[in-house]
């Protein structure tokens, strides 16, 4: 049986992957670490791979779905459709498309989730109780505080985006992101921002909404980017989800929140 760590550049992701490498129980000649390349992630993801390599001790496997070119944005364009009830196109594409590629019914697979998503994990075991899930973090009561710890201990730079004051290493502009991630990333990343605003005119579509209470009835209503307002939400008390090919419950909470 392989044990297998579908790592994407964040720290959980980074400290459960170590940890499983270093438990009695697996065999690392047959444990296998996966990165789903996509360009639009901070270029700064490269290093820190690198660095998690050697931190490991153990090959790092990149990969990529090159029918899209390895881009979310190619995805959109393509595919002319962005995120939803059924969650993100770009996630489909290009992460659980190649999964399907490199994984095997019997694997054993090293999650990275925090005691703080536990519930999160057991909708996942319910919806999917054919997988061998190994959430290590989690067997270890290990909340998101004590896996920034664990990983501050290492030496090892942060990813770029964590140093910016994001939530999590996901791409530059995801669309998982509320209003106040949008007005953060204008001002980190306006070409992205810009381009983003384009893609969602063309295609018709918006990322972000706007809520309100009028005569005690909640509203809601979708806005696109060029026409967010700059002062509308507030990004950190926003939950952002960390993106890999197990997100489609956390995109389902989103579209339910």
């Amino acid at each position: 049986m392989r044990t297998v760590s579908y790592f994407s550049g964040g720290i959980p992701s980074a400290v459960a992957t170590k940890l499983a490498l270093s438990s009695n129980e697996v065999d690392k000649d047959n444990f296998f670490i996966y990165n789903f390349e996509i360009k639009e992630e901070h270029p700064d993801n490269a290093r820190f791979l690198r660095d998690c390599e050697e931190w490991f001790q153990h090959p790092i496997i990149t990969i990529g779905n090159d029918k899209y070119n390895r881009s979310c944005r190619k995805v959109f364009r393509k595919t002319r459709f962005l995120v939803g009830p059924r969650g993100a196109r770009c996630t489909s594409e290009l992460k659980k498309a190649m999964r399907w590629e490199v994984g095997k019914p019997t694997d054993r697979i090293v999650m990275g989730y925090t005691r703080e998503e536990k519930e999160r994990v057991d909708r996942l075991n319910a919806s999917e109780p054919l997988l061998n899930l190994w959430n290590i973090l989690i067997d270890r009561d290990l909340g998101r505080e004590d896996v920034m710890a664990v990983f501050e201990r290492t030496g090892i730079e942060m990813p770029a985006m964590y140093k910016l004051g994001y939530h999590n290493n996901n791409c530059i502009g995801c669309v998982k992101g509320g209003a106040g991630y949008w007005n953060k990333i204008r001002v980190d990343f306006p070409e992205v921002f810009a381009e983003m605003a384009g893609i969602e005119r063309n295609l018709g579509r918006q990322i972000c909404k706007r809520e309100w209470v009028e005569d005690g009835e909640r509203k809601l209503e979708r806005i696109f980017l060029d026409e967010l307002p700059p002062d509308l939400g507030n990004y950190p008390t926003e939950t952002e989800y960390q993106c890999g090919i197990w997100c489609q419950i956390a995109e389902q909470d989103m579209e339910a929140s």
